[in-house]
């Protein structure tokens, strides 16, 4: 079968440009033709908080070589959108898989969509949806409204969807109105392409000793980071003494109490902030060094870190909403607390500071999704979509 996907660029990088390549491999290598779209300038560049990195593709993952790239669309472009409609033509995938994360790509996608209205190549149209609607977006009432409109127009063309958990399929199908035997749950695939380092060497790099608490990934408002650092704050200082607290992500800028509330830290010294795009020959350094991650996320659709963290076999606190508690279901390394309680926070990290201290570093095996599952997953979708159709036709 011949399947393209589309996802963003290597020039804006974020998790959603590492899980094009890594999902795009995983096809690959499973027998499927594959052809991928990439959405290479996703908006005006003052705007976007990240600007300082972008072009400088500090990702080293790539696409295996039989993999056709078309790199890419451009915001800005109506010549790359036609090249990309002519490089669909040419491949003639039966099936595209499109990700859908952010409102600034909807005309593009929109146009991609369209495609297949306007070409004799009738591919089926798969929206893989990371979120509902960005958080950032929807405090600004004129992107909001473009969002919905946007996402609505691409999602009337789409035969069908999928989310990475339930609750995440459920604010879906509230929001856009979805038919719910439309729209199946597809676990996000493990991020299992970073390798481990010894531990020892990584601390010893970091200057790093006792007990070592990560939160890895994007600083954002809703990602809980700065109710992270009150809980760490409120440990006794007899513990805080033997452990560490590492952030290490791209700052957005919208978390405004994250600054005050490090900066008024009694245990500022025990901080390690890195607010800055960490490479990929840097990640496992992080996850090899950390003794538990911590994700006290406030909402999510998925989580890309969460992915590397239980493929690195690291113990894991995270808020217990329903999509962590679906995805670490069965993981023996996963702990939860009450999304948003500081108190109940401060007492996980001390257990887990407990647990450290009697029975030493721990690592677990992650049991959950598989690509090779992921890929089967789809091939169910695209062969109910196909039983659909043929009795549509019958009709």
């Amino acid at each position: 079968m011949r399947i393209c996907l589309v996802g963003s660029s290597k020039k804006f990088f974020s998790g959603i440009s590492a899980y094009t390549i890594v999902m795009a491999n995983a096809f690959a290598e499973q027998g499927y033709k594959v052809s991928v779209i990439l959405l290479r300038n996703l908006v005006p560049l003052f705007l976007y908080p990240g600007r300082a990195r972008v072009g400088k593709e500090e990702c080293r993952i790539d696409f295996h070589p039989d993999i056709t790239v078309y790199n890419g669309m451009d915001w800005n472009s109506p010549g790359s959108w036609y090249g990309a409609y002519r490089f669909l033509q040419n491949q003639k995938p039966e099936v595209v898989i499109m990700h859908w994360w952010t409102s600034s790509v909807a005309h593009m996608q929109f146009l991609l969509a369209m495609s297949k209205q306007m070409s004799g190549n009738k591919f089926r149209l798969i929206l893989e949806m990371h979120e509902v609607v960005d958080t950032l977006e929807e405090k600004i009432l004129p992107i909001r409204l473009y969002s919905r409109l946007g996402g609505k127009a691409i999602l009337k063309l789409c035969d069908s969807y999928t989310a990475h958990s339930e609750e995440a399929r459920r604010a879906i199908i509230n929001t856009y109105k979805l038919a719910e035997a439309k729209i199946d749950v597809v676990p996000l695939g493990p991020f299992n392409t970073y390798g481990k380092l010894n531990r020892g060497l990584a601390r010893e790099e970091m200057d790093l000793y006792g007990f070592t608490i990560l939160y890895f990934g994007m600083i954002r408002q809703y990602k809980g980071v700065s109710l992270l650092v009150r809980a760490f704050n409120k440990i006794p200082p007899e513990t805080a003494g033997n452990m560490h607290l590492i952030i290490a992500g791209e700052d957005w800028g919208d978390d405004t109490e994250l600054i005050p509330v490090l900066e008024n830290s009694p245990y500022r010294d025990r901080v390690i902030f890195r607010p800055e795009f960490i490479p990929d020959e840097s990640v496992p350094k992080y996850f090899a060094a950390s003794d538990v991650v911590v994700l006290p996320y406030l909402r999510t659709c998925g989580s890309g870190v969460i992915n590397i963290a239980v493929a690195q076999g690291k113990p894991v606190i995270t808020s217990d909403l329903d999509t962590m508690s679906e995805y670490l279901n069965g993981y023996g390394g996963a702990e939860f607390f009450p999304a948003g309680d500081v108190d109940a926070l401060c007492d996980r990290l001390i257990k887990a500071y407990d647990s450290w201290f009697i029975n030493g570093v721990r690592a677990y095996r992650y049991t959950g999704a598989s690509w090779e599952s992921i890929v089967k997953k789809y091939e169910h979708i695209i062969a109910e979509m196909d039983k659909g159709m043929a009795s549509a036709k019958c009709i």
